[in-house]
């Protein structure tokens, strides 16, 4: 077993593990870490605790509490953050780049800027790089992020008239898919399913599980069931939430029963094509 401390360098970000040493951390306190891009300030958002050697490798370490210089420092760095966006964007319309930017931060010992972006293809940035170097006398670091992970940057609000997920609670992103979309019975219009980033929208995989064990005991549409009022009749609407089935008992007439009410006889096969796994949203 080895102990770690859970840190976050943004609100609603992923949490990276470190090594504590001997420090006496409490889930709140401000640290500062030694990572992959130089000496940062994080919030502790979980307190030392031990796990499995096997889950956490490679630990960087914790060097220190943050002390009222590293936080003033910190806020600093904040309050540069515009102007070294509108320093960025001049020089990626200079070079008439096919980049979107989101965002740039300091590390704190100021030795470096990172500067995050999306785009949708491959992006020749070896001009913008000295641009940049030249601009900030500072190493330079280029991160290009995926759309999802970009309208976290950016924030919003959802169709719901909520801010977004992504922004409000999501740590860490996982897997939606046409299909999950499907099973819901959802509207799949674009307008209708489709996030801020232009993506599938993530509660639609919040709801996955729950729709996914109903399916396993309501019958779904197109299926063959029998009603109380019918031996044997197809399945063309259903309600997952209500637990109602409506049939189609013959040319124009329709029933709705409680699911518990109806038998199934015939499960439809559904065909699942390659793009229903995948978060790309039809025209």
């Amino acid at each position: 077993m080895v102990k770690v401390v859970g840190i976050a360098f943004k609100p609603v970000g992923k949490i990276y593990w470190f090594n504590p040493h001997y420090l006496s951390i409490n889930e709140g306190d401000y640290v500062v870490v030694e990572t992959v891009r130089g000496v940062e300030i994080g919030l502790v958002v979980q307190g030392v605790m031990e796990v499995d050697n096997n889950k956490v490798k490679d630990l960087k370490s914790v060097l220190r509490l943050a002390t009222k210089k590293d936080v003033e420092q910190y806020k600093k760095n904040i309050a540069r953050k515009p102007e070294a966006l509108e320093i960025c964007q001049e020089l990626i319309d200079k070079n008439k780049l096919p980049m979107k930017l989101l965002d740039a931060e300091y590390t704190l010992d100021n030795k470096k800027i990172i500067i995050y972006y999306t785009a949708e293809d491959r992006v020749d940035f070896r001009e913008l790089l000295k641009d940049l170097a030249s601009a900030f006398r500072l190493r330079i670091e280029l991160r290009q992020v995926a759309i999802r992970e970009g309208a976290k940057f950016i924030g919003g609000l959802g169709v719901c008239g909520r801010e977004t997920c992504c922004t409000s609670h999501i740590r860490e992103f996982s897997p939606v898919t046409m299909k999950m979309a499907k099973d819901q019975g959802m509207n799949l219009s674009a307008n209708k399913v489709a996030g801020v980033c232009g993506k599938l929208m993530c509660c639609i995989g919040f709801e996955s599980e729950f729709y996914q064990e109903q399916r396993k005991k309501i019958p779904g549409v197109g299926d063959i069931v029998k009603t109380p009022t019918c031996e044997s009749c197809m399945v063309v609407d259903v309600d997952y939430l209500r637990e109602l089935v409506t049939v189609k008992k013959d040319e124009d007439k329709l029933e709705t029963f409680n699911a518990s009410l109806v038998k199934s006889l015939k499960r439809k096969v559904e065909e699942v094509r390659e793009e229903d796994l995948t978060d790309d949203i039809d025209d």
